[in-house]
């Protein structure tokens, strides 16, 4: 009988066509038997990307993009609205979680050399942009002090392009300054992109399926794979029960926890806030953008802080795929690591000394690190292998040299292996 059961639910599973692409995905992927916690983030991505587009629409439906009512619109939803306060508090703090896990989904990939897996890493660059772009338009809605401010200090980066920038920003605003048409195309863009991040994020698996994950010993291991369903859907889940705790903890306790207390005041174009900063996941960007003078050298900084991400694929590639291995690669990389945290921290820091002092010295280190990277896997193999080879061809004449052992070996034999090994 239950072998019976057993059939039928397979048979069904390949029969249907929407089952058979699922269970491809999510049932029978083959997957390495020894991925860490570290390849969980791309799952607590996905819920992410749900969890905001659910939040999203239902809140859509009580906002207004109209300058004179998108703030009391916020204020309606918060304290009028059944739940209200509950979908907005997930959906703001939900944005920090998703760029919690895609830093650390980031971070990982550099480590372990994921960005050789070319169309994958491209189009989880271009996923980080697009995100980037949505969660700095859905942050100028609520159309607070920071937002407002926010939006005209981003917006008018764009005038220092050459020839077009001018262009370019009247065309943003839909006029001569940040107003209603800018909002209105905030809005616009906000709502739908996402759904273009989901198309991406299909697209991004799909490559990732074709050419198989990477595992933390950088080894081929097809040999061992194992179904994704039940091993890595019970670990995704657990982390995924984790990152939804949290996040209600913090709901719930510290709904303000990542929010600037100026964005609870409606936008005033005659008042400036006295200290403008962005969201703290933009911060190590904000840094890196202040610390150059020059307005056009600050903005190419600014872009090439992220766009320097498409480039890692040129690297050329180590004989070892990872930094697991190479205590030099290690050091550099939490030192980046830390390096990401100061940046984050200065961009909070007024623009006075030492604080643009330091903002500047780390921000050089930012792209320092870009460069320097992928030297010390070709360091530590010099240091890996001059002693073995030396240690080799010496055993090797030490074979030739005693008569007692030298029919047990074939020198051409011998000869061919140091090669191979040289």
């Amino acid at each position: 009988m239950f072998a019976n059961f057993n059939s039928v639910k397979y048979s069904l599973r390949y029969r249907n066509r929407f089952l058979k692409m699922l269970s491809s995905v999510l049932y029978d992927l083959p997957t390495p038997v020894n991925l860490t916690v570290f390849w969980n983030f791309g799952s607590l991505l996905g819920v992410c990307l749900f969890m905001q587009i659910f939040t999203g629409l239902l809140m859509a439906a009580h906002y207004t993009p109209e300058v004179d009512h998108a703030f009391d619109s916020v204020v309606h939803i918060m304290r009028d609205v059944n739940g209200g306060w509950f979908l907005r508090s997930v959906h703001a703090n939900g944005a920090s979680f998703f760029f919690g896990c895609i830093y650390l989904h980031i971070g990982r990939s550099i480590f372990y050399h994921s960005f050789f897996l070319t169309r994958t890493w491209l189009v989880g660059c271009t996923l980080f942009i697009v995100l980037m772009a949505i969660v700095f338009t859905g942050y100028v809605l609520p159309w607070g002090q920071m937002s407002f401010w926010g939006a005209t200090v981003i917006t008018n980066l764009f005038g220092a392009i050459p020839y077009v920038g001018p262009s370019l920003v009247e065309w943003l605003w839909g006029g001569f300054c940040v107003g209603d048409a800018t909002l209105k195309r905030f809005f616009v863009f906000h709502f739908l992109a996402p759904f273009m991040l989901a198309v991406l994020a299909g697209v991004h698996i799909m490559f990732l399926h074709d050419t198989g994950s990477g595992n933390p010993l950088g080894i081929d291991s097809d040999a061992e794979a194992v179904p994704f369903h039940i091993y890595y859907v019970v670990k995704d889940l657990v982390g995924v029960v984790v990152m939804v705790g949290v996040l209600v903890m913090i709901v719930f306790c510290e709904p303000d926890l990542f929010s600037d207390p100026t964005n609870y005041m409606p936008a005033d174009p005659m008042k400036t806030p006295l200290h403008i900063q962005p969201e703290w996941y933009f911060l190590f960007a904000y840094t890196i953008l202040r610390s150059i003078p020059n307005k056009l050298g600050g903005v190419l900084a600014l872009a090439g802080s992220v766009l320097i991400l498409y480039f890692m694929p040129l690297y050329p590639k180590s004989l070892w795929r990872g930094s697991q291995y190479n205590p030099l690669a290690q050091l550099l990389f939490w030192v980046f690591v830390g390096d990401f945290v100061v940046l984050t921290y200065m961009g909070m820091c007024p623009v006075e000394p030492p604080f643009e002092v330091v903002g500047a010295v780390f921000s050089g280190m930012y792209f320092v690190f870009y460069i320097i990277y992928p030297l010390t896997w070709f360091v530590w193999e010099v240091c890996i292998f001059s002693d073995e080879v030396y240690t080799f061809l010496d055993y090797v004449d030490a074979v030739f040299l005693v008569d007692d052992y030298s029919p047990l070996f074939d020198e051409s034999i011998v000869e061919k292996l140091v090669n191979m090994f040289l």
